[in-house]
C-alpha cells in the first residue's frame, strides 16, 4: 500500500531535527512521497536542502506572512531551480486579528497568476474567507489545486469541487469523532478529488498532539477516511496516491 502525505512542514521543529528519521518512519508505514510547502521567506531557504528521494517541495507566501516582501522574480527562480511541484502554501485568512485583507488578497492573486503562468497547481489555505477566495478564483480563471486541511461541511465541499474543480485534502482532523462537519464531507467528496495529508507538525490526530505528528500518521488518516467512506484502506490509498501524482505530476 503506497501513500502520499500532500502537506507536511519538514522544516519546522521537531521534524527538522531528524528529517532522515522522520522519512524512514514514514516509509515503514507505506508513505512513498511527502509534499513540503513553504510558508515564508525563511522556509524558502530551507527548501533546496529538503529536495530528494521521496520529498517534493512547493514555494509560496502564506497569508499569515503577507506583510513580508513578495518578490515574484525570486519566487519563480526558486520554483524553477528546485523543480517545485506547486505554488503554496498560499491563500486567505481573515480569522487573523487585524488582518490586512488587502495585502493578503494582493499576495494571493499575484501568486495565483504565477502558478497559472508556470502551469503549476496551487496549495491553498483558507479560514473565514471562503466567499472571497471563491470569487477571486473565478475572477482569475481556472487553476489546478488543493484546499488543504479541509474542515468544513459537505455543501462547501461540493461548491469547491464541482464549482472550482479543486481537490480537497483531509488530515488528522477527521480522526476526531467530534469533527462532524469534516467527517461528513470526507464521506461525500468524489474519489477523484480526494487527497490525504498530515500538516505535521501543525495539526494533531485523535490522541496525538500536533508536535508528535509525522508523515507516517497519514496511514492512520487513510484508515479513518476508508471507514467513513465505507471503503478498504487499500482502495483509499490507491486512489489518493494516484490523485496526488496527477495533480502534482509526481513520478
Amino acid at each position: 500500500m503506497e501513500l502520499i502525505d500532500t502537506h507536511c512542514h519538514l522544516y519546522f521543529d521537531p521534524l527538522a531535527t531528524d528529517v532522515p528519521g522522520v522519512l524512514g518512519r514514514a516509509r515503514a508505514e507505506g508513505v512513498v512521497q511527502v509534499v513540503v510547502p513553504a510558508y515564508d521567506l525563511s522556509s524558502w531557504e530551507a527548501m533546496p536542502t529538503l529536495v530528494g528521494p521521496g520529498v517534493a517541495v512547493a514555494y509560496g507566501l502564506h497569508p499569515w506572512k503577507a506583510n513580508q516582501p513578495l518578490e515574484l522574480d525570486l519566487l519563480e527562480q526558486q520554483i524553477r531551480s528546485t523543480g517545485a511541484v506547486a505554488v503554496g502554501e498560499i491563500g486567505l485568512d481573515f480569522a487573523i486579528p487585524d488582518a490586512d485583507r488587502r495585502r493578503q488578497i494582493d499576495a494571493f492573486t499575484e501568486q495565483l497568476d504565477l502558478a497559472r503562468r508556470l502551469d503549476l497547481p496551487v496549495i491553498l489555505h483558507c479560514r473565514r474567507a471562503f466567499d472571497a477566495m471563491e470569487a477571486l478564483l473565478r475572477e482569475r480563471g481556472p487553476v489546478r489545486g488543493v484546499l488543504h486541511a479541509f474542515s468544513r461541511g459537505p455543501e462547501l465541499a461540493r461548491r469547491l469541487v464541482e464549482g472550482l474543480d479543486l481537490h480537497l485534502a483531509f488530515g488528522g482532523g477527521v480522526t476526531r469523532p467530534a469533527a462532524r462537519r469534516s467527517r461528513e464531507s470526507v464521506a461525500t467528496v468524489p474519489a477523484r478529488r480526494l487527497l490525504l495529508e498530515t500538516d505535521a507538525p501543525s495539526i494533531g490526530l485523535e490522541g496525538v498532539p500536533p508536535e508528535r505528528t509525522e508523515p507516517r500518521h497519514v496511514a492512520r488518516v487513510a484508515a479513518v477516511v476508508a471507514e467513513l467512506r465505507g471503503e478498504r484502506p487499500e482502495q483509499v490509498a490507491e486512489q489518493t496516491t494516484e490523485n496526488a501524482r496527477q495533480l502534482f505530476r509526481l513520478s
